[in-house]
């Protein structure tokens, strides 16, 4: 696609771009995919908090000045990629979609409105219209799972997912990575966790819900079967809180309704675009976060086995990295696809 992108962006005499969040950790990575792909950007338009208005930032050799959300609305993008939580998305998204500029949100606020796209463009990218003015981009974990769910859905008609997950500190933010690297140094610095993430695990990410379940839980539940387009998939997780920094990994336990047959399942994820089989255990490959996943825009899988205690099911180790294909990659791709559709 990033191809495509560089033939038609001569075409492009005015293509602004805002990124709302742009000095924070997802919002720096999303400037840094949008140089890499050459996305058609004559003017960016940085957006962030009213602390960090005014300064600039570097993109492309060149400084640009930071601006605060009404002057980014008053420039007129064509696109907006937020990256600024949801309360944010919620306030301003709909100020940009009233002027006729796509919003790509990242955040998890718009996800389960029946009225809105949730997008992961192998999957469902062609879907967008004309009318999709707010796009919603995917949970970091929920992305890389459903990268290897959909086509094992379309062959054997995935019927139930357990899966656990052991989430990168980079998922919270700046201030995660710093207390993880602080107390790796011993020094005792400001909490992002109510407990130490150094050389220990946190089952908790998000806030607990009256279910028992976290919001990032049941994100991977309901957003599975929205992008899917199938709520008769049963999702359980586990979501964990893990020391690394790369990538997330996710094991995951996949129940079919037909009998499935590990050698085509293979040769159906090798030739899955956005997908990288990695499964060999005679020579010990299989993914990992830190020499497989961190900087890569690729959803590896591998360790695939049968289930041995249950009919037509498999197990299978999913790692991507949630900043890239987890969050900025993806947005992007969404942007690509409404260039390639002819929707910006």
């Amino acid at each position: 696609m990033n191809y495509l992108i560089s033939f038609v962006s001569k075409f492009f005499e005015n293509m602004k771009v805002a990124v709302v969040g742009a000095t924070g950790l997802v919002g720096s990575k999303m400037l840094e995919v949008l140089n890499e792909r050459k996305f058609p950007v004559t003017e960016l338009i940085p957006v962030a908090s009213e602390k960090s208005v005014g300064k600039e930032i570097s993109w492309q050799g060149k400084a640009w000045r930071v601006r605060s959300v009404e002057q980014g609305i008053a420039e007129k993008p064509q696109l907006a990629l937020f990256s600024a939580g949801g309360g944010t998305s919620l306030q301003w998204a709909p100020g940009f979609a009233n002027i006729g500029c796509r919003v790509i949100d990242n955040s998890s606020a718009w996800r389960m409105d029946p009225t809105k796209k949730l997008i992961v463009p192998e999957i469902n990218g062609n879907t967008l219209t004309n009318e999709d003015f707010i796009i919603a981009n995917p949970n970091c974990s929920t992305i890389q799972m459903v990268m290897v769910l959909a086509p094992l859905h379309r062959l054997y008609k995935v019927k139930r997912v357990v899966v656990s997950t052991y989430q990168s500190v980079t998922g919270t933010g700046v201030a995660a990575v710093d207390q993880m690297m602080n107390e790796r140094a011993g020094i005792n610095g400001p909490m992002a966790y109510r407990y130490p993430i150094d050389l220990n695990l946190i089952p908790q990410i998000d806030v607990f819900l009256e279910n028992g379940y976290t919001k990032e839980e049941m994100k991977m539940v309901l957003e599975t079967k929205k992008i899917l387009g199938d709520d008769n998939i049963r999702v359980t997780a586990t979501a964990v809180r893990v020391p690394v920094i790369g990538g997330h990994s996710e094991s995951v336990n996949i129940e079919f309704e037909n009998e499935p047959d590990l050698n085509e399942i293979r040769k159906v994820l090798s030739e899955t675009s956005g997908v990288v089989l990695k499964d060999n255990i005679a020579a010990f490959e299989y993914p990992m976060p830190l020499l497989d996943a961190h900087n890569s825009d690729a959803v590896f899988v591998g360790r695939l086995r049968k289930d041995e205690t249950q009919d037509n099911t498999i197990n299978c180790w999913i790692v991507s990295d949630n900043l890239r294909k987890g969050a900025a990659t993806n947005a992007i791709q969404i942007g690509e696809r409404l260039i390639s559709q002819g929707l910006i």
